[in-house]
């Protein structure tokens, strides 16, 4: 495509227009001034497009449409450029729906602090450890929007938009996201209820328990099995009866929200962890699953 032209359908702002392409048929192309004194019917050489990408869904394409024109140009050059860098520093390939999502998520965090609103995150620590690859890149992205849109929002945008970011990498919805990380921090809540302890968030084993429950979460929701060991479960019925109930009561909870059967072999590996949130010594807990 290095020596084709596009043609202009329709110009955004300055930086964004829809596009019909020789190949992807209609597009969203960003690049900066490629809208500048363009109209309707206007060829593009390709060489000035810095990034396209296809919203195939016709209320997406409208809902960005409608977006566009309402957001400061600076910010949509910001949100460009660090959705660019989250495209080329994860692990797989990013929904392109993330650039509406994102996008209106951040301009509405800036009217807010505009209007003295700042929300909290009571998620934010667990978000940072079930998604710390994700949450370091949130962090680049609310910095860089803080530094060239001289704003200052808070850290807990950081959790938000790691969520954003998580979500367009594994192709899942932000609401769906979202709401794993509420069932976590339910069963966390529920397990300092039943053991009647306060977890230190600092800890090892809390960080273990919290990658266990997201992990365990995913196998159910994609109805995987997982094997239990050999004589464990029988061992730990007996010797830790009440961990063993909660960590079914914890199983329950999960079924019930997830809509989805749960294999015994997860509560034994659940009451591993629980025990290990007992131990004095971590060392002298088997890692397990």
């Amino acid at each position: 495509m290095k020596n084709s032209s596009i043609e202009v359908v329709k110009v955004l702002n300055n930086n964004v227009i829809i596009a019909l392409h020789p190949v992807y048929q209609e597009v969203v192309v960003i690049g900066k001034g490629i809208g500048f004194n363009r109209k309707a019917k206007d060829l593009i050489r390709s060489d000035a497009i810095e990034k396209l990408f296809i919203l195939t869904n016709e209320k997406e394409k409208e809902q960005y449409q409608q977006l566009i024109p309402q957001i400061d140009e600076k910010l949509i050059e910001v949100m460009n450029e660090v959705i660019l860098y989250i495209s080329k520093n994860g692990d797989s390939q990013l929904n392109e729906h993330i650039h509406i999502a994102l996008t209106d998520h951040i301009a509405f965090a800036i009217k807010r602090l505009e209007q003295g609103i700042v929300l909290q995150n009571p998620f934010l620590l667990e978000t940072r450890e079930l998604y710390p690859k994700e949450f370091g890149m949130a962090e680049y992205v609310i910095g860089t929007i803080n530094e060239r849109m001289n704003t200052n929002l808070p850290e807990a945008e950081v959790g938000f938009v790691t969520l954003h970011i998580h979500g367009a990498l594994t192709n899942r919805p932000v609401s769906e996201v979202n709401e794993y990380s509420r069932l976590i921090a339910e069963l966390i809540a529920l397990i300092e209820s039943r053991m009647q302890i306060t977890i230190d968030r600092s800890t090892i084993a809390y960080s273990r328990l919290l990658r266990h429950l997201r992990f365990a979460i995913e196998r159910i929701r994609r109805k995987e099995k997982v094997n239990e060991p050999d004589k464990l479960g029988e061992l730990l019925k007996q010797q830790y009866p009440e961990l063993y109930s909660i960590a079914w009561t914890l199983m329950k909870v999960m079924q019930r929200r997830l809509k989805q059967p749960v294999y015994e072999a997860e509560a034994v590996y659940l009451t591993m962890h629980l025990l290990r949130l007992l131990q004095k010594d971590e060392a002298q807990v088997t890692d397990g699953y």
